[in-house]
């Protein structure tokens, strides 16, 4: 019987420390299968399809013998454990989520510094006590499962929250009743990319029909379907509220209103553009009713006033707008505009009060403006600084408002917002031990291939000198809308603690800068990420902040691809690549689990045009011999349904066969793990320590 692979008898064989304490490493031998398909003519090689099966004996004895490689290439790394210690006593500092409120209670997360999961706890008023109502590190030992979501009902009197085990995007829902803390029998299954919106006595939720045995973490995700769950009742007996199926890929979600008079339907096919529609709940159930139809724009309704729907759009506005409709007059010429498109780009609007709570992005900075109901702009609203505001927590008969700030150097830190006086206080703050002025952040612009400017930011220690010495970790997305904006990483300290450089470009495809910057980064335009991204490589190596020797790359998920991309185009131009939970083989990605609502940014291998740009960037096809690759580490995890281990298993399986130069080029796959959601403290450090080790290590660093 053939066997898909062969192992050599010898996985890793560590040199005597030489002067330069090299690690050798010999890699697992992967057998190479028969498998070509044809793409209009051209024929593709596929060896290593079998690593797709994720359940197969094959696969799994793969990856055991990958984990030993990595692992013991990362135990010789002699500060190793150091790292781990040092990291475990900066995480050990209590972090406080966002106060929020509903009926009588006022809710918050919060992590005492090494729990696994934070805690939700609730009080009776704004000045109660703090009780626990429901601690997740109870539900497993090892703190693999997590709290995916939450919703409390609009009167306080129960609790939804759904439930991730091991990292899947899979949930489960279960109901409390929390004035007695007692949970309730409802248990609903097979839920994804759902929310909870309460109505009554019960809520609304989606779910995709149970996949076959074995297919739950790879199948495609088809005939997404809204229900309604009533409190008490088996989830056989949920009353099916909308489906589509002349539509199978598209999915569905349902939210009410605050005052729980509309509900509105939300339509999406992919990662961009949808199309929405509405139900008077006050009146007998009658068919959804369109709003506006999709996928071109984005709608988000803010909430009902006076019978109408506040909604921000992108429509003829790429920085978006807020805008009042009408239900029985939806068309666009009967809107009303509220707040019109500024040059920043509206990213959220909040109700309070009787005014209008807006945050904005200027140059991927936070800013926050006041408008009264109308639309009369009433002033802007002082932040702390140059970071990033976490939404604001509100509702409309409310005089206060609850926000998060948090920066590169600043843990997130909530405060309580008085909309009648205008001013902010500290409610909670983290104490870390950081002192955030012995950094220094700083935003720079740089010309790109294109002659697009790009900015981006670095942050260091403060008197650092620019000698092109300096370990430099840079870090890009670049994808879906999705904006890069200052974030504080305890774990990225230890790495500007130890002298590193933190650099963050806002590449194309990102939401920066309005749609329009994101469309300049898709499909057949992709390539301008990958361009930015390197031409921001470039510019620290031209500025002396680095040198190609001391410069790490590192993205996750589309940052995964874009490190892919990044490292088979220009390998020359860094010493590291990490890529995490990557988009690697981008013929096929369409095929697994969400995959096919990627195709907005990527278009697909399905057709001709398609097949010619993702053939030409794709990671796993552009690996090629005789070329020195850097050092690499990839990130993956066995339950990872979002994107699919397969992705990284093919292209480390490609790298290991055909680069033969000296850098060693690993895969961790980590277990009871997925695309990084709910991952327990445990584990964030176990990775963090294995991360920092690697860079650190290759770039020559002492942490």
């Amino acid at each position: 019987m053939r066997r898909l692979f062969l192992f050599a008898v010898t996985l890793l064989i560590f040199s005597s420390y030489s002067c330069k304490h090299e690690i050798k490493v010999k890699y697992p031998q992967a057998k190479k299968v028969d498998s070509v398909d044809d793409y209009f003519g051209t024929k593709i090689p596929d060896p290593y399809r079998w690593l797709e099966n994720d359940t197969s004996v094959e696969t799994a004895q793969w990856v055991k013998a990958e984990n030993e490689l990595t692992s013991g290439y990362l135990a010789r790394i002699p500060f190793r454990e150091k790292i781990r210690e040092k990291l475990t006593k900066m995480w050990n500092y209590t972090r406080f989520g966002i106060p929020f409120r509903q009926g009588p209670y006022y809710f918050y997360f919060k992590n005492d510094g090494l729990q696994n999961q934070s805690v939700l706890y609730y009080k009776t008023g704004i000045d109660g006590e703090a009780k626990v109502l429901l601690d997740p590190n109870k539900l497993s030992a090892d703190g693999t499962i997590a709290l995916a979501g939450t919703s409390v009902s609009h009167d306080g009197k129960y609790l939804a929250y759904s439930l991730s085990g091991s990292g899947s995007d899979w949930n489960e829902i279960h109901v409390m009743e929390i004035a007695s803390l007692k949970c309730l029998p409802d248990t609903l299954k097979w839920i994804k990319f759902s929310g909870m919106s309460w109505q009554g006595g019960g809520f609304y939720y989606s779910r995709y029909d149970e996949p076959k045995k074995g297919m739950e973490l790879s199948k495609m995700n088809e005939h997404h379907k809204v229900y309604y769950h009533t409190v008490g009742s088996l989830q056989k007996d949920d009353r099916l509220v909308y489906q589509n199926q002349k539509y199978p890929l598209r999915n569905y979600s349902a939210a009410t209103t605050e005052d729980e008079k509309f509900l509105i339907l939300y339509e999406t096919e992919s990662t961009s553009g949808n199309a929405i529609y509405y139900r008077d709940l006050t009146k007998k159930e009658i068919p959804f009713k369109l709003l506006a139809d999709g996928f071109e724009n984005e709608y988000g309704v803010v909430d009902d006033v006076d019978g109408k729907l506040l909604v921000v759009t992108n429509f003829k506005s790429p920085k978006k707008k807020l805008v009042l409709m009408d239900p029985e007059k939806p068309s666009n010429e009967n809107w009303k505009t509220i707040i019109p498109e500024r040059d920043d780009v509206l990213e959220a609007v909040n109700l309070c009060g009787d005014v209008l709570l807006s945050t904005y992005m200027q140059n991927a900075v936070s800013k926050a403006y006041i408008y009264n109901l109308e639309g009369k702009f009433l002033h802007e609203m002082n932040l702390p600084g140059l970071g990033t505001l976490a939404g604001f927590n509100s509702k409309k008969g409310d005089n206060v408002a609850f926000f998060g700030y948090t920066s590169f150097t600043f843990p997130l830190t909530a405060y309580k917002y008085d909309v009648a006086k205008n001013i902010s206080e500290v409610y909670t703050r983290p104490e870390t031990g950081i002192n955030p002025d012995d950094f220094e952040v700083s935003q720079v612009s740089y010309i790109s291939k294109d002659k697009t400017v790009v900015r981006m930011f670095i942050v260091h220690r403060k008197g650092m000198i620019l000698n092109g010495n300096n370990p430099t970790l840079l870090y890009g997305y670049g994808g879906f809308n999705i904006s890069m904006t200052p974030g504080f990483s305890i774990s990225r300290l230890l790495f500007l603690q130890s002298g590193g450089v933190y650099a963050m470009p806002n590449i194309r495809g990102g939401g920066e800068y309005g749609e329009e910057w994101h469309k300049a980064g898709i499909k057949e335009k992709k390539q301008n990420v990958f361009d930015d991204f390197i031409a921001a490589a470039e510019y620290l190596i031209k500025e002396k902040y680095t040198s190609p020797a001391k410069l790490a790359i590192m993205g996750g998920s589309n940052g995964g691809l874009l490190v892919g991309a990044v490292m088979t185009q220009r390998p020359e131009l860094m010493k590291v690549a990490i890529p995490q939970v990557g988009v690697m083989d981008m013929l096929r990605y369409q095929k697994f689990t969400i995959g096919h609502a990627w195709s907005s940014d990527f278009g697909t291998s399905e057709t001709k045009e398609g097949f010619e740009y993702l053939y030409k960037y794709s990671p796993l096809h552009n690996i090629r011999g005789n070329v020195n690759y850097p050092a690499t580490l990839a990130f993956t995890a066995d339950h990872d349904d979002r994107v699919v281990p397969a992705h990284s298993f093919k292209f480390m399986a490609s790298l290991q066969e055909k680069y033969k130069g000296p850098n060693p080029v690993l895969i961790r796959i980590d277990s009871k793990a997925g695309h990084g959601a709910g991952k327990p403290t445990s584990k964030a450090i176990d990775e963090a320590t294995d991360l920092w080790s690697f860079v650190l290590y290759q770039l020559g660093m002492k942490p």
